[in-house]
């Protein structure tokens, strides 16, 4: 990321690896009821007409709803997976970015804009290789809801890894891996590109110094940014991850009969919730993703210093 003063050290690779993934882990413990409220209302529209298909509305709604009928617990249902998923996903295309943006630009500190997008797609797209398994299962917990007779669809994490391995084959943990590798190839684009150009426009102009609120600022206008261009993407991911064997044929064909069943309004399904969630995720992990760089590298220099 840009901001570091020339007397900073650097954080080496294994901090930013690290840091990364870490960082990612506390925004979802903290954003995690948001992210689940949006995973239920971008799915709401896929039952039966005539069968409860208007159960959630609003992000206050689906929250309430869920707590009223399911108990506070069914707002973290995937969270095991959705921390595995922030440890592998999040260390890569985070972590990774600057290594990659340096990449293409063989070594040199300067990158235009071009660069930061090649660098956002590589790193989203190589994240979605790691962690698709654990994103099929986080969205698949999300979006269960109890059975009439007080069962569920999955009982545990590694109960859920080994059923859709299972019934649907090892296919079904990579189950919308392409739209998934497209909508992180998206959703890290805006998100670190714009996180990048907002930051280093504010350092430029001296509006802030690279601090705490100058991280606020660019993380809060990285989410924005993101939820906007990323929502239809996620919607038809969730949609198609979500969906029984066979009632898909492609993400393409998701997205098809979503505009033909609930017309184009249906690609920004959740989008309150995924802009809250989005905004909400992004000011933590950006904010806490500085702090440990800068902490992991100041206490990296004291343990290599000599007495």
């Amino acid at each position: 990321m840009v901001g570091i003063k020339p007397k900073d050290a650097v954080p080496s690779g294994p901090v930013k690896f690290f840091g990364a993934g870490t960082a990612a882990c506390i925004a979802d413990l903290i954003t995690f009821p948001l992210d689940t409220a949006k995973v239920r209302l971008q799915i709401q529209g896929e039952s039966i007409k005539g069968e409860g298909a208007v159960k959630y509305r609003g992000v206050y709604g689906t929250i309430t709803t869920m707590v009223r009928t399911e108990g506070a617990r069914s707002l973290y249902n995937g969270l095991v997976a959705g921390l595995q998923r922030q440890m592998s996903f999040a260390s890569v295309r985070i972590g990774l970015y600057d290594s990659m943006k340096q990449f293409y630009t063989r070594g040199t500190e300067s990158a235009g804009i071009v660069v930061r997008l090649m660098a956002g797609c590589t790193t989203g797209a190589m994240a979605v290789a790691f962690a698709q398994p654990t994103d099929v299962v986080k969205v698949r917990f999300q979006a269960q809801v109890r059975l009439p007779g007080g069962g569920r669809r999955y009982n545990s994490t590694l109960d859920a890894y080994r059923t859709i391995a299972r019934d649907e084959g090892v296919r079904g943990l990579w189950k919308g891996c392409m739209p998934n590798i497209t909508r992180n190839a998206i959703v890290n684009c805006a998100e670190l590109v714009t996180y990048d150009l907002i930051k280093e426009l504010i350092l430029k102009y001296d509006l802030m110094t690279d601090n705490l609120p100058c991280h606020f600022t660019a993380a809060f206008g990285a989410g924005f940014c993101t939820t906007v261009v990323a929502s239809p993407v996620d919607v038809v991911k969730t949609r198609f991850m979500n969906s029984t064997d066979g009632k898909y044929r492609s993400a393409i064909n998701c997205a098809i009969i979503m505009v033909r069943n609930e017309g184009p309004s249906a690609f920004y399904k959740g989008f309150m919730p995924s802009f809250l969630r989005l905004g909400s995720w992004n000011i933590v992990m950006f904010v806490t993703y500085e702090q440990i760089k800068r902490h992991m590298t100041r206490g990296q220099q004291y343990w290599e210093t000599p007495l």
